[in-house]
């Protein structure tokens, strides 16, 4: 059975920092992509972050470029994403999803197979 389990949400004052973590069961990580994305009440999915399985190359949504990073540990089969300088605007659910790998954008939310249940990130003082 596939599954992505998302942890190590929570509440941080801004600027603060969260570690988030998913963990994949019924596959192999090596193969997919992994993205990183979020959804606050009343917006849109949107595309935080991509971790490439092809050639470990890595992208990230303009609002988090040099605060965010994503990473991968093959030996536990999970993908973190390092989150610093947290803002109150970071403010949301926050999903890992996998993708076999595709040519197309990384942030194309209909292009990943496998999601996780989310994780709340709150910024907030």
């Amino acid at each position: 059975q596939v599954q992505l389990v998302e942890s190590g949400g929570g509440l941080v004052q801004p600027g603060g920092s969260l570690r988030l973590s998913c963990a994949a069961s019924g596959f192999t990580l090596d193969y997919y992509d992994i993205g990183w994305f979020r959804q606050a009440p009343g917006k849109e999915r949107e595309g935080v972050s991509c971790l490439r399985s092809s050639d470990g190359s890595t992208y990230y949504g303009d609002s988090v470029k040099g605060r965010f990073t994503v990473s991968r540990d093959n030996a536990k089969n999970t993908v973190y994403l390092q989150m610093n300088k947290l803002k109150p605007e970071d403010t949301a659910v926050y999903y890992c999803a996998a993708r076999e790998q595709l040519a197309t954008r990384w942030y194309f939310v209909s292009s990943y197979t496998y999601w996780g249940q989310g994780t709340q990130v709150t910024v907030s003082s």
